[in-house]
């Protein structure tokens, strides 16, 4: 039952209640994995060197969202391994792969296994190598590494990865990028709005039609990443392009949004605005959803939003039925939050997403969901189906989840259909 899996927030221990161990992988495909992400780099191809099994996954990938035409892979045998040729079968492998093209790509990324980590491969040679047999072309190393997942996720190491090409060059004045999003942020965002009054340009990976267009974010002056699995995208690209990082964190406290756009403003060189009709919007928008969404229980997980127990401490203080938080670990950005769902929400259970139990979860009540995963684990059909905050920030964002959470109160999604689908957003063949 899913009552043995979970926990009480009062007897959670911060930031990590659950023992690691057996795991398990819920149906749940909106999150967008490495071969979306490196699918944004437009003009590119991706090339995977990996065991059969490993390759079933990214091919099919590719294959849904329509992207087979940029997809190529080399498999790896078991004799690979020891037989001393595993660099010169990755050089040969893709170089045959691009001699077959009959155009180009202007960038390849070239995805190694788990297994060439532990044979000790060595990545820089094959890139060296193979940026001299096809000067034309710009080579990136990408990893398909989940066992390695506890130091540096392949998530975040893929958005660090999808800026390599970018490089060192004269700063244009007035342009600001944002780094490290699969989705575009929401025009409607007091973020945009600010870059927008304040004469700069925004440039964004998820906007770039060309490759050169995407090369030419090289050029911006500043950088602002607030998902945090992008964070060391903007750090990396400060320290070797010299470029200026902004952290923001999306965040659901309305004076840490409020923090956040000063600090914008301070950087950008403009006053800060007063947003006092912003917060009366968002409360206004969440007032008219909790009429709708009433007395029904809540569920909340992190797949939805990078910070769920910032919108958990949200929906509370606003007279929401909170009831679960589905994460199996926090960041220390959630720590203030947590303190004050503890003190304050003594009913609020916190539930794992990967402990092996929860393949045998079941659920009584009728919840609203706000995440796939979140959807899956309470067998509801009113949910909010959106991945890593769907592109809405600040003020407007919260609004946008009020309006979200009153449309899914009321009206069904055909559940098993729409979490199927790999990549929320992407085009999909299904």
């Amino acid at each position: 039952m899913i009552k043995e899996s979970g926990i009480n927030i009062t007897k959670a221990a911060f930031p990590a209640p659950f023992e690691s161990g057996l795991e398990y992988n819920p149906p749940t495909r909106g999150v967008w994995n490495i071969v979306h992400t490196g699918m944004l780099i437009p003009e590119s191809r991706q090339i995977f060197v990996c065991a059969q099994g490993c390759l079933r996954g990214v091919i099919l990938t590719a294959a849904e969202m329509n992207a087979m035409d940029r997809m190529s892979w080399v498999t790896v045998s078991e004799q690979d391994l020891y037989d001393g040729t595993m660099e010169q079968d990755v050089i040969d492998g893709v170089s045959d792969i691009i001699n077959r093209l009959e155009e180009k790509p202007k960038c390849v990324l070239i995805f190694l296994s788990c297994v060439h980590l532990f044979a000790g491969c060595d990545f820089k040679m094959i890139i060296d190598e193979l940026s001299a047999l096809f000067p034309q072309v710009h080579f990136i190393d990408c990893y398909m590494t989940p066992t390695m997942r506890k130091s540096i996720s392949p998530d975040s190491l893929m958005r660090k990865q999808l800026y390599e090409p970018l490089e060192k060059c004269e700063k244009k004045p007035k342009t600001a990028a944002i780094i490290g999003c699969d989705r575009a942020t929401d025009e409607a965002s007091e973020l945009v709005k600010i870059i927008n009054s304040a004469g700069f340009e925004l440039l964004d990976i998820t906007k770039c039609k060309t490759y050169e267009e995407y090369l030419s974010m090289a050029e911006s002056s500043l950088n602002i990443t607030y998902i945090p699995t992008a964070k060391p995208s903007g750090e990396e690209l400060e320290k070797r392009l010299g470029t200026k990082h902004l952290y923001l964190p999306l965040c659901y406290g309305y004076d840490e949004i409020e923090k956040n756009y000063s600090r914008l403003c301070t950087q950008l060189g403009v006053k800060t605005p007063d947003f006092s009709a912003d917060r009366e919007a968002a409360d206004k928008a969440l007032a008219t959803a909790l009429e709708i969404v009433g007395d029904m229980p809540i569920a909340v997980d992190y797949t939805a939003l990078p910070r769920p127990l910032g919108f958990c401490r949200l929906l509370a203080e606003k007279g929401f039925n909170v009831k679960r938080c589905y994460a199996d670990s926090f960041s220390e950005e959630e720590r203030a939050d947590f303190e004050w769902l503890k003190a304050h929400c003594h009913d609020l259970e916190i539930l794992p997403t990967v402990n092996v139990k929860m393949e045998f979860s079941q659920c009584s009540e009728k919840y609203l969901a706000i995440g796939q995963k979140a959807a899956f684990f309470c067998q509801t059909d009113n949910f909010v189906d959106i991945v890593a905050g769907g592109g809405g920030y600040g003020f407007e964002g919260i609004k946008r989840l009020a309006e979200l959470m009153a449309e899914g109160a009321v009206n069904k999604k055909d559940r098993r259909k729409v979490i199927q689908h790999k990549g929320w957003g992407c085009e999909s063949c299904l």
